[in-house]
This record gives structure tokens, C-alpha cells and sequence, in this order.
């Protein structure tokens, strides 16, 4: 069974930063995509920052230039700096995994983690 972790998430006030970790455990033959996702209250899930399997990253429009998405392969690991956060960042976190295990590739979904910007 596969299974991702985040953590990084917290309460940080407008300008501040914050770094989210997302670990991918169980048996892993392969990542292909990797990505985060954010929710906020009353809004649609939205695609924040992704590396798609050829390396190249992509970002919402909105986060570009504060936002970085980078990761450790070799660690299953896929991190988000979040840089000059301001309140619209307010949402819940998830991480999303394009990965193989038991020979078949799977979607995966970390269970989110809370970032509030607020003074």
C-alpha cells in the first residue's frame, strides 16, 4: 500500500513563508507526476504547482514568483516553498503522486495539510 505525507503546514502571517514536504512510502516502483493542489472554503480544488513527468514545472498564475515546487526523487519526495504568503493562500494543502507500485500506476492523494495566513 502506498501512502503520502505531507507536513510544512501552519498558521504564518502575510509576507511570511512556509515549506510543505510530501513523502511517498510503501512500495514504489516509479514516480511520473508530481504536484500540489489547494481548497479553499467554498472553492474547487486547483492546481498550485506541478512537475509533470518530463521535469518542467508549472504553476498557477497567481503564485508565480512566490511559489516553488522542487523534489528528491531518490527520497520520493516532492516539497512546496511558499514565499510572501498573503491571505488568499488561506486553504487545506494536498500533494498528488503519478506513481507505479504492484506494476500498475496509481493517482495518489496526501491527506492535506491547513495553511492560514492570517495576523
Amino acid at each position: 500500500q502506498v501512502q503520502l505525507l505531507e507536513s510544512g503546514g501552519g498558521l504564518v502571517q502575510p509576507g511570511g513563508s512556509l515549506r510543505l514536504s510530501c513523502t511517498a512510502s510503501g512500495s514504489i516502483e516509479g514516480i511520473n507526476a508530481m504536484g500540489w493542489y489547494r481548497q479553499a472554503p467554498g472553492k474547487e480544488r486547483e492546481l498550485v504547482a506541478g512537475i509533470p513527468g518530463d521535469g518542467t514545472t508549472r504553476y498557477l498564475h497567481s503564485v508565480t514568483g512566490r511559489f516553488t515546487i522542487s523534489a528528491d526523487t531518490a527520497a520520493n519526495t516532492v516539497y512546496l516553498q511558499m514565499n510572501s504568503l498573503g491571505a488568499e493562500d488561506t486553504a487545506i494543502y494536498y500533494c498528488h503522486m503519478s506513481l507505479r507500485s504492484g506494476g500498475r500506476w496509481l493517482g495518489t492523494w496526501g491527506q492535506g495539510t491547513q495553511v492560514t495566513v492570517s495576523s
